[in-house]
């Protein structure tokens, strides 16, 4: 399977700020990638390169072996891409706007009102199509977002953070329409901070913070990053910061993080860590009320790459 998209050494820096790091990514036709981090990562920078909108400071993108920069018509007429932000015409009607965005990419006539027809259904508005779409919700401006990027038949989708903001009815429709296009072959591209939307959609995935992919593979190959990790859930009375700090203490190598209620700790699974913690606790005079081994999951892969959590 060659490689359809590769972006390689891309870096992108605004005046003296650094805001994607020599990154190294590809993509092989029917593939589905996600692009996995916190917001400012600088996930939305790096699209706009791999989708020509962007010229990076330096590194090269190429489309089937070719540089974007010398060709971007090459790549843009098999690309659709679904911003971040809503670009739609609030005035016009759902099928308006669908036209509108069709006679961009130079569709015309019959082919265009067949395309219309074939987009309005597969995301779900064919009985909206009337509506201006200034009545339309969050999730319904969203899908038709999506739509419109669907429109002239593209190979390789790019899709930024495209459920944030909206309700989990919208939210559902749209990843199994995702899906769906996945499954019929497109090529995918899939950008979030949702840890379970990647799992779902996207066969390989690449961790990016602060500018730099910092670790990429299948789920199973990422997950077994901890695979030597265990992390304990607990919860109790009074989970006080000396607790936090005399747990640290105690275990140097521990990767420990406040998630409201809970402190989860990670540490090497050859350590029997619980005995030492219920003696810190009980020296802070913190009553435990559970401890919980948990089975690593991408947001421990996450967490112990940063020492963070993904969702802050």
């Amino acid at each position: 399977m060659g490689k359809m998209l590769q972006a390689k050494n891309l870096q992108k820096k605004f005046k003296t700020k650094e805001v994607v790091k020599k990154i190294n990514l590809e993509l092989g036709e029917g593939e589905s990638i996600g692009l996995l981090g916190p917001n400012g990562a600088g996930k939305s920078t790096t699209i706009s390169m791999l989708s020509s909108l962007m010229k990076p400071t330096s590194g090269t993108v190429l489309w089937n072996g070719t540089s974007i920069e010398e060709n971007p018509q090459m790549l843009r007429k098999n690309l659709g891409v679904v911003p971040q932000e809503i670009a739609l015409y609030p005035e016009l009607t759902a099928q308006e706007n669908l036209e509108f965005f069709g006679r961009i990419y130079g569709l015309k006539g019959k082919n265009l009102e067949t395309r219309v027809e074939d987009v309005l259904e597969k995301i779900g508005l064919s009985d909206r199509r009337k509506d201006r779409v200034k009545t339309f919700s969050g999730g319904m401006k969203r899908r038709l977002n999506i739509g419109a990027a669907l429109l002239h038949k593209p190979s390789f989708l790019i899709m930024d953070e495209p459920t944030v903001g909206i309700d989990p009815q919208s939210r559902a429709y749209i990843l199994e329409a995702v899906k769906q296009l996945v499954e019929e072959g497109m090529t995918l591209l899939y950008t979030s901070h949702y840890i379970e939307e990647v799992e779902l959609l996207c066969e390989k995935i690449y961790i990016m913070d602060q500018g730099e992919i910092i670790a990429s593979g299948t789920k199973e190959e990422l997950k077994s990053l901890v695979s030597d990790q265990q992390t304990i859930e607990l919860k109790g009375h009074s989970l006080s910061v000396a607790f936090e700090e005399s747990l640290q203490k105690h275990f140097p190598t521990a990767n420990i993080h406040r998630e409201e209620e809970k402190l989860l700790v990670s540490l090497s699974k050859f350590m029997e860590p619980l005995s030492s913690i219920f003696a810190v606790a009980a020296e802070n005079e913190v009553t435990i009320t559970s401890a919980v081994v948990k089975i690593p999951s991408l947001e421990d892969v996450f967490l112990h790459l940063t020492g963070r959590a993904l969702r802050d």
